[in-house]
């Protein structure tokens, strides 16, 4: 076992209380480790930063679902341009209440010893791994893990960076007709991203997605399609509220590195885990922050390889479908920005079609998102 100084903190600090951080924070603390958790939001999950969709095979990681689920889904309906709908079956999941979601693991990472500290900020990280925090206190343990999101400071702090994002608007609106799929929207005016309609009991979520360089546009495309929803009589012209915020989607960092003698582990959007294509990324936020607490807490117990065991895990887990993911994501990009974009090329580049699966995968395919 790891000898540890008391001039440590604790045995394991986490950067984020979201999915990623609740769950890594859980584990390593059932482990019998001393975990201090810091989530700069004032509580769990709030604000919804999210369009609460999750994949049907996140059951098989957590119980309990049904308590945070509004509706489930069963299928995907797609729209190319002004194409007509394009129906899929075979998507199920379910539409959560990510607040409540979010409260519930970082409750469970509390109840296994967690010290879980909300409203708090890193400013920075020292080159022997210690957090500065924006109200002077400075913490240190001997294991750091980074699941603080697609801007991560841990990440940096190791050189691992997310350098392609996609920047998103959504909107919470009435839904007006009850709906059992998720819709998504394809344009060649939104380069690098989508819209969707996600229904969620009596109201849907809106958004849309696109590259930085053309974020311009996306206030206005998504106005004129809350516009035509209305006009449909599928959603209400009210805007109960907003939200938006970065998407990785250049695929997965490299997972792990030291500071100084501080082992630092990443999870999450951290670690790029997030879907190139879809943008999903609460299931392999859940499962790699699970594996990042037992990675660390085994590292503590004097387990040398356990750094490099979780990075293979992770490809393991996540790199076929990663590497696909960015792939399409290209060929579309390239074809959109060659002004020649055809209605292949974008079925091609999205999950719901058959061209986007002609090679090999690992996936069930409606656990792509």
């Amino acid at each position: 076992m790891r000898s540890v100084s008391h001039d440590f903190d604790a045995d394991v600090i986490v950067a984020g209380l979201g999915p990623a951080g609740a769950r890594a924070a859980a584990a390593a603390a059932s482990a019998g480790k001393r975990v201090i958790a810091l989530e700069r939001k004032r509580r769990a999950g709030a604000p919804v930063q999210c369009a609460e969709f999750i994949p049907t095979m996140l059951s098989q990681e957590l119980a309990g679902l049904d308590d945070v689920t509004h509706q489930r889904i069963i299928a995907m309906e797609t729209y190319i341009d002004e194409a007509a709908r394009e129906r899929t079956e075979s998507f199920p999941g379910r539409m959560i209440s990510r607040e409540d979601f979010d409260r519930r693991l970082a409750e469970e990472a509390a109840e296994a010893g967690c010290d879980c500290r909300f409203g708090v900020k890193i400013v920075s990280i020292s080159d022997d791994g210690a957090v500065q925090l924006s109200g002077g206190e400075t913490l240190r343990a001997p294991v750091l893990i980074g699941a603080d999101g697609p801007r991560s400071c841990v990440g940096a702090a190791i050189g691992a960076v997310n350098t392609e994002m996609v920047e998103t608007r959504q909107l919470t609106v009435p839904l007006l007709r009850a709906h059992d799929a998720t819709d998504i929207f394809l344009s060649g005016n939104l380069p690098g991203g989508y819209a969707w309609l996600f229904p969620r009991g009596e109201v849907a979520n809106l958004g849309a997605g696109i590259i930085p360089c053309a974020r311009d546009v996306l206030k206005d495309f998504l106005d004129e399609l809350h516009e035509d929803l209305v006009a449909q009589g599928r959603v209400g012209n009210e805007v109960l509220s907003y939200t938006g915020g970065p998407i990785p989607v250049g695929g997965r960092l490299f997972s792990y590195g030291m500071l100084g003698g501080t082992a630092v582990l990443l999870c999450g959007d951290a670690c790029g885990l997030a879907n190139p294509v879809t943008g999903g990324g609460i299931a392999s936020a859940v499962i790699s922050g699970a594996l990042a607490g037992e990675a660390g807490a085994a590292w503590l117990d004097g387990d040398e390889e356990s750094l490099d065991d979780y990075e293979s895990e992770l490809a393991a887990v996540f790199d076929t479908a990663l590497k696909r993911a960015v792939a399409r994501r290209c060929e579309l990009l390239g074809a959109l920005g060659s002004g020649e974009a055809t209605p292949a090329d974008f079925r091609r580049g999205w999950i719901a079609y058959a061209d986007y699966w002609n090679d090999e995968t690992t996936l069930v395919r409606g656990d792509a998102a």
